[in-house]
């Protein structure tokens, strides 16, 4: 590969964008299309460098204003997003499906989660960044926190409302102005999202959607009015765009891949955890950072769990997005389920037993359970981003953690258990970024989300969150 940073991100920031050059125009074209019909539902003109420089000169501006906005005028403009969000639900949740396939009724509870993290942030921003006196010998010393200025922000396709939101709340209501560069697959998700906050009232150029390809990242974040960026994706995204970072010393925060195990000891209910793991892996369609993408199962219950589990999976409904009734819709693009299909097929030319699904038509992945799967295995080791799943026996709580800790990632992990005295033993030696027991990992606007080792570095949400894109000033009067 090319050293050059440009190239890096070209290639890694969005595996397959759908971008086409028109001669006659000289302009590039990214399509959205429905990944469940293959129609193209639109077609957004790449911008270029002087809309880039406009939209970072808009930016600049409204930061030297929005800087010095009341904690309550940012507020009451938060809370119409909020409101814009549940008021105007059904069209932003059918753009999600149209375009990224997500089942319809898993769309709306999208939505609804925006609105939730809104309304967080609105009620507690002055809060958490209020400032904190602090005992020295001056005369007064306290901790202030300041905003940064413009952040950019590089979202993936698979929460294309939740991953954006997650981060614009904390970081406007903190005084920042934000410039989002969405997948290309999600281009529509996008705009509706800078509509959001255009209609609630966020002064011009204080977010924006930046219709640009992985090529011109770079571009963006070398711009010495950028002055930090945030990136939700794969491992060798975030690599790429933390180097640049890091040469031009910018604040970074990588919520990255991740590889969460199911743990299941002998101790616990059966019929609860089959139900939550079953959600775990396979909401989304499988595709999400912080699905559950490995069954850990205690030997004296592995053959129990395995018959309930299936028989739930097989009961899963697969479908049209747009059918309320369907759980299983289809991948947001035809290759990332060709690359699910050649991991299952990897997996069991390795020895694993193909226990049900596994079959592909174009973006559709049939949900796929794999027993006798080992550490070795692509199911076990890689990230697979669909519905795909691995079993793995144990037989002692010490061989469980190591199974957890194994990976390269470290995202999250889920404990199921009837001793809360067990988990708490355990949980010191577990490396992943949360802990969740007898339930699925989850992200909460009160509770801070991010992982170790591979899966990234900074925290989303609650008071982490809003504070990794402030200037932490120390303040001394003598």
């Amino acid at each position: 590969m090319n050293n050059g940073s440009s190239v890096k991100i070209l290639l890694i920031v969005l595996k397959a964008p759908v971008i086409f050059l028109s001669l006659e125009k000289a302009t590039f074209m990214i399509l959205s299309q429905n990944p469940y019909s293959g129609e193209t539902l639109k077609e957004h003109k790449e911008f270029t460098s002087n809309d880039i420089d406009n939209a970072l000169k808009k930016a600049s501006s409204a930061f030297k204003f929005w800087r010095n906005e009341t904690f309550s005028k940012r507020s009451q403009l938060m809370l119409k997003a909020a409101e814009e969000l549940e008021e105007n639900k059904k069209e932003y949740a059918r753009t999600i499906t149209l375009e990224m396939g997500k089942p319809i009724t898993q769309s709306l509870a999208e939505i609804e989660k925006c609105a939730w993290v809104c309304r967080y942030y609105a009620e507690t921003a002055e809060e958490h960044l209020a400032p904190e006196e602090i005992a020295t010998d001056a005369g007064r010393s306290y901790v202030n926190y300041a905003p940064m200025g413009v952040v950019l922000a590089i979202m993936p396709w698979n929460y294309p409302f939740w991953q954006v939101f997650r981060f614009a709340a904390p970081a406007l209501m903190a005084g920042n102005v934000g410039l989002l560069k969405h997948a290309s697959n999600t281009m529509m998700c996008g705009e509706k999202i800078e509509q959001v906050f255009k209609r609630a009232g966020i002064p011009e150029g204080g977010f924006q959607n930046l219709i640009i390809g992985s090529k011109k990242v770079e571009e963006v974040l070398r711009d010495e009015r950028v002055k930090a960026v945030t990136l939700t994706g794969s491992g060798p995204a975030g690599s790429a765009v933390a180097e640049t970072a890091g040469k031009l010393i910018k604040k970074s925060v990588l919520e990255l891949g991740g590889s969460n195990a199911l743990v299941i000891f002998e101790d616990a209910n059966l019929e609860e955890s089959v139900g939550t793991c079953v959600q775990a892996r396979f909401q989304n369609t499988g595709q999400s950072c912080i699905a559950g993408k490995r069954l850990l199962l205690h030997k004296d219950i592995a053959d129990k769990f395995t018959e309930l589990f299936l028989k739930k999976v097989k009961e899963l409904k697969a479908g049209d997005p747009l059918d309320e009734e369907t759980y299983i819709g289809v991948q947001a693009r035809e290759d990332l389920a060709k690359d699910l299909e050649e991991q299952v097929k990897r997996s069991v030319e390795m020895g694993a037993k193909l226990l049900t699904g596994g079959d592909r038509k174009k973006a559709f992945f049939a949900p796929a359970v794999l027993g006798r799967v080992t550490k070795e295995m692509p199911v076990f080791k890689e990230e697979t981003f669909g519905p795909a799943i691995g079993i793995t026996i144990f037989n002692k709580d010490e061989e469980a953690v190591d199974l957890i800790n194994v990976t390269k990632f470290g995202l999250g992990v889920s404990l199921f258990t009837s001793s809360h005295e067990r988990a708490e033993k355990l949980i010191p030696s577990i490396e992943d970024g949360a802990v969740f027991v007898n339930e699925l990992v989850k992200s909460d606007p009160r509770l801070p989300f991010g992982g170790t080792k591979e899966s990234g570095y900074g925290r989303e949400l609650s008071r982490f969150g809003i504070r990794e894109f402030v200037n932490i000033q120390t303040i001394y009067f003598k």
